[in-house]
């Protein structure tokens, strides 16, 4: 299986493609320096792999390599970075609580 991931600027999020075809995404808005995620959707064929996980890690290392701050307003990514505490310092400290982080 060969998954690339890819930032689809123009469309504001983020996708997970298995050989070429669309597996999942996740939407987002970015101001300023904060990245903002809103939804998270992996198709039904490619459930159980994997895949949104991935999504997180891809934007949420990207987010650190820019420097961005992140508000994971979408649950999977609030859970993610639950489960992942090495993201945790990504969320600003005063935005935690909104996310039950």
């Amino acid at each position: 299986m060969d998954v690339e991931i890819i930032d689809q600027r123009g469309e504001s999020r983020f996708e997970a493609r298995i050989d070429g075809e669309l597996a999942g995404f996740a939407t987002y808005t970015r101001e300023g320096g904060v990245l903002t995620v809103h939804h998270t959707e992996v198709g039904d064929d490619y459930e159980g792999m994997g895949l949104a996980g991935d999504l997180a890690q891809w934007a949420l290392d990207g987010a650190r390599g820019q420097n961005l701050a992140v508000l994971p307003e979408c649950p999977f990514f609030a859970g993610y970075i639950k489960k992942h505490p090495e993201y945790l310092d990504l969320v600003p400290e005063d935005q935690r609580a909104r996310f039950g982080l």
